[in-house]
């Protein structure tokens, strides 16, 4: 049988089909159907060997019955010992070839497991059962086949076993022997391959736990965006019309997309701490500091209204006695008024100050209209000053503070929001070092161009729609979409999904963002990937 062309030829087939698996489960189904075609035998099984754990296991990873299409096996786990079939094949590394499983003595290690027998009316005659062993001569699985069949379609019950059984020759034996070594090597391939992207995952979240504990307020961010980008792309996959109907993701760049979309703020581990924890246009040290000079010269002032009156009283005790008209004692009245007229209007400059310090997500209506007003209130402070200890005078509130003050949307200065753009740069730069594989190559540029807007205006590479990938555009709308409705921005209130979608859709209506992709991210109801809680 070990020279027939055909076997041959069925077994270099075999070989080439398992190569090109795609996956650990489609590899072992491969393995047993091919086994099975090549012996004719009615069922099969695999076990791998998990030793990571103490005592170590064998995990039922696949099973084929001919006879019983309707039966489902799950994956189970079970102590690795000599008394079973494939217990005794892992252990020892030797190959088990038995002519019926019901016969074996008493006194034999091993002996079969007859529950399955038992529940689906079924008997298991002829069983050969083979160790997969690696490179290193390590078993890393067990192969099992059961009831070699004289004919391919028969089907077998209790009744017939034992007459259209055999038991497995040496050539089918040896035939199978190379079939599983093969297979070893690839299953071992699956398994370092896997090891290896866990690592890697590993490693993501790593970075992304680095990056939330580097900006606190962003916590959970990336893993949103992800998510959102992730289901946003895969409802993209699924339009069958339209611009969208050619964008098309597999399972890898969808990978792809998840990873650029995790790691999108690495970057931020380069931008100051005080410049991504700024909860206000001024610092609270800045704040705190106009207050203390505000203060300064409302005791300055009442200072200098007390020396006056007391002058005034002084002139008009030398003079005459008090007296309701008297001239002196209307000065005074005079002076209180005038004071509480400063005081009144300093507190006025106070309130306005605390309402400009607060950051708007959107332009505040009627701030641009009265940019001038404002203005000129503000100078009329900054023309205010005080005498500080060395006995200099000093601005109540400096320039640098008003043009904070002034920032009309958000609560950075133009300095300061070049910094929070750099880490797009920052991200880039890192992920450029990490040597990715073919199918995650595009992690880097992904991550990169999330910031981009279709008309040109963004950052930092200024791309237009043409140059911007389809997975950065779906990733600019899930960032601005988180942003807008996550609870935990300190320089912000969440807004809700109506004001968020509303905010998407006028985005892209000035040709910043995608408005097919913003259509479909409302229509599919994308946003639900992440929820939301009305009551936070």
């Amino acid at each position: 049988m070990v020279d027939s062309p055909a076997i041959i030829e069925q077994l270099l087939a075999s070989g080439c089909a398992l190569s090109g698996s795609h996956s650990l489960e489609e590899l072992l189904h491969l393995i047993l159907t091919s086994s099975r075609d090549i012996t004719c035998s009615d069922a099969g099984s695999i076990y791998l060997v998990d030793r990571s754990t103490n005592p170590a296991e064998l995990i039922f990873k696949a099973a084929q019955t001919f006879s019983l299409p309707d039966v489902s096996f799950q994956e189970t786990r079970m102590p690795l010992t000599l008394t079973s079939l494939a217990g005794y094949v892992a252990s020892t590394g030797y190959s088990l070839n038995i002519a019926d499983a019901y016969g074996l003595s008493a006194d034999t290690a091993y002996q079969l497991d007859r529950h399955f027998d038992q529940d689906f009316n079924y008997r298991t005659v002829s069983v050969l059962v083979l160790p997969m062993q690696n490179q290193a001569g390590e078993t890393i699985g067990v192969l099992q086949l059961i009831n070699r069949k004289q004919q391919a379609d028969q089907i077998i019950t209790p009744a017939n076993a034992l007459t259209l059984t055999q038991t497995y020759s040496a050539s089918e034996q040896k035939i199978i022997a190379a079939l599983a070594s093969q297979a070893a090597i690839l299953i071992d391939r699956y398994q370092l391959q896997e090891s290896i992207e866990d690592l890697f995952a590993g490693f993501v979240r790593a970075s992304v736990q680095v990056i939330e504990a580097r900006d606190p307020a962003t916590a959970g961010h990336s893993e949103r965006v992800a998510n959102l980008t992730v289901r946003l792309a895969e409802e993209a996959h699924a339009v069958s019309q339209g611009s969208l109907r050619q964008v098309l993701f597999n399972d890898q760049q969808l990978q792809e997309i998840r990873y650029a979309a995790l790691l999108h703020d690495f970057g931020k581990v380069g931008v100051a701490e005080s410049v991504l924890h700024k909860e206000k246009k001024l610092y609270p040290e800045q704040l705190q500091s106009i207050r203390d000079r505000m203060f300064l010269m409302q005791r300055q002032w009442q200072l200098e209204c007390a020396h006056q009156k007391y002058q005034q009283l002084l002139t008009g005790s030398l003079i005459h006695q008090l007296q309701a008209d008297c001239f002196h004692c209307q000065q005074m009245q005079l002076l209180d008024q005038s004071l509480q007229i400063k005081l009144d209007r300093l507190a006025q400059h106070w309130d306005l100050i605390t309402q400009l310090n607060e950051p708007q997500v959107m332009h505040r209506r009627g701030f641009v209209e009265n940019i001038e007003d404002i203005t000129r209130d503000l100078q009329e402070l900054a023309a205010c000053s005080y005498q500080d200890l060395d006995g200099c005078w000093q601005p109540v509130i400096t320039n640098t503070e008003i043009e904070q003050l002034l920032i009309p949307r958000g609560s950075l200065t133009i300095s300061e929001r070049d910094q929070v753009q750099a880490h797009v740069i920052h991200t880039y730069d890192f992920l450029k070092q990490i040597p990715w594989t073919t199918h995650l190559q595009d992690v880097p540029k992904i991550a990169r161009s999330h910031h981009e807007k279709l008309d040109g205006t963004g950052y930092p590479q200024g791309l237009t729609a043409a140059e911007i990938p389809i997975q950065s555009q779906m990733m600019a709308i899930t960032d601005i979409y988180d942003a807008l409705t996550a609870s935990d921005r300190p320089y912000k209130n969440r807004l809700s999904i109506e004001q968020s979608l509303a905010i998407l859709q006028q985005e892209a209506a000035q040709q910043k963002i995608n408005a097919d992709l913003v259509e479909l991210f409302q229509q599919r109801q994308v946003y639900q990937a992440v929820g939301y809680r009305e009551d936070i």
